[in-house]
């Protein structure tokens, strides 16, 4: 029953590699597209499909073990690990080098997915959502420096973008997949299902050579951050709109799949796969602009749009509603992160382009874990307060876009 699931996921996958093989034989002479870039892509989309697979089932999930009152701090909880290993993650990633990094958060996400069916409680799941932060902290810091390194200085943007784009591939098929195991075989296969993505992932990153030229030997005193490790502070702007942008994206983590189920929509992980799906173009023709237009231009159309989106779900009633928004806010989010990556990395040098990105990620977790708490007290499981909800995310939108409005380049 299991493998029921499959085929059409199969078919999402055959078309958007279709659209991105397209897309390759329009790109630009210096050659971005090599063997190692086309892996690491790969083991991304695995490794983000593995810790979104249960994402839409995540709520009931928590109800059933008697966590209901609280999704919202829950949800958060996962956020609070990964911000505060991303600067050890970025230490590491400059020091020992980009692939251990990599394959240490894999192997500490495999464990998880392992251990979920066994520790059904609330404590014990509670205690996983912690440790699976460890994972989401470690591997996407390195894996982004790793692309960073290994891409031609002005097609970052364009990189950043392809990055996204095939990542959430994983991310737009996982949650209806996730939602078909659930149905077909329980939710113990679906935590079944990301321990074997994971474990691909690895057999990816593994056949890699490290990036880092001059990478050191671990030292366990390189577990000791100093202040200096804890930030980049030339990365402030990027970071400055990516936490006023991603508050929204905690909002939809707690109350979407609520929202799915009100309307009627069986399968809670719908939104998030529509939004994932309409943002797969936009993360690739936005990257590439922003090459070309400028990081703030591209920026403030995709921003507007955020704002736009959650203005609209505010009034949303049904299904229909709900999927023009998550089209609205999936288009936002594929101009958003690229643009936000490809800007940090521009602003950081390139012996702590791992800190830069680490920074970027604490900001990109800092603002999740604010969205998805101010969401819980804000909710309150009642799906009457959903539009206080969706105007305080736009409301977040728009200090963004002033911010990059007013923003000026600093002088070098």
């Amino acid at each position: 029953m299991y493998f029921k699931a499959l085929p059409s996921a199969l078919q999402v996958l055959y078309f958007y590699g279709v659209s991105l093989h397209f897309a390759m034989n329009l790109t630009a002479p210096e050659k971005l597209y090599t063997k190692q870039f086309l892996a690491l892509c790969t083991a991304s989309l695995l490794f983000f499909a593995s810790f979104n697979l249960f994402l839409g089932e995540l709520p009931s999930y928590l109800q059933s073990l008697g966590g209901g009152d609280y999704k919202g701090f829950i949800i958060a909880l996962f956020t609070v690990t990964a911000m505060i290993t991303r600067p050890l993650s970025g230490k590491l990633a400059d020091t020992i080098g980009r692939k251990p990094v990599i394959l240490l958060g894999l192997l500490v996400g495999l464990g998880c997915f392992l251990l979920y069916p066994v520790l059904s409680f609330m404590s014990g799941f509670l205690f996983l959502r912690l440790l699976n932060g460890f994972s989401v902290g470690f591997t996407p810091t390195a894996v982004s420096t790793y692309i960073a390194d290994i891409v031609p200085p002005a097609r970052v943007g364009e990189a950043m973008g392809i990055l996204g784009l095939i990542s959430n591939i994983g991310t737009t098929i996982a949650p209806l997949l996730g939602g078909e195991i659930m149905r077909l075989a329980g939710l113990d296969w679906v935590f079944y299902s990301s321990a074997m993505l994971t474990v691909l992932s690895i057999l990816m990153v593994f056949s890699l050579p490290e990036t880092l030229p001059a990478h050191q030997k671990f030292e366990w005193q390189m577990l000791r951050l100093h202040k200096a490790d804890l930030s980049e502070r030339r990365v402030f702007a990027p970071v400055f709109v990516m936490f006023f942008t991603v508050f929204s994206y905690g909002a939809m983590l707690t109350t979407m799949p609520d929202f799915c189920a009100h309307v009627g929509l069986s399968n809670k992980g719908y939104f998030f796969g529509i939004t994932a799906g309409s943002s797969l173009l936009a993360r690739f023709l936005a990257g590439k602009a922003s090459d070309v237009y400028g990081r703030q231009v591209v920026m403030a159309v995709g921003v507007s749009l955020l704002i736009v989106a959650f203005i609209y779900l505010a009034y949303a009633q049904t299904w229909v509603d709900i999927t023009i928004g998550a089209v609205i806010y999936g288009i936002s989010a594929g101009i958003n992160s690229p643009t936000l990556f490809a800007w940090a990395i521009d602003l950081c040098p390139e012996q702590t382009r791992g800190k830069g990105i680490a920074t970027l990620f604490i900001s990109l977790e800092a603002g999740i874990f604010t969205g998805s708490l101010a969401t819980n007290y804000i909710y309150l499981n009642q799906i009457s307060n959903l539009p206080a909800v969706f105007m305080t995310a736009a409301g977040f939108g728009c200090i963004a876009l002033l911010y990059i409005i007013f923003y000026k380049k600093p002088n070098n």
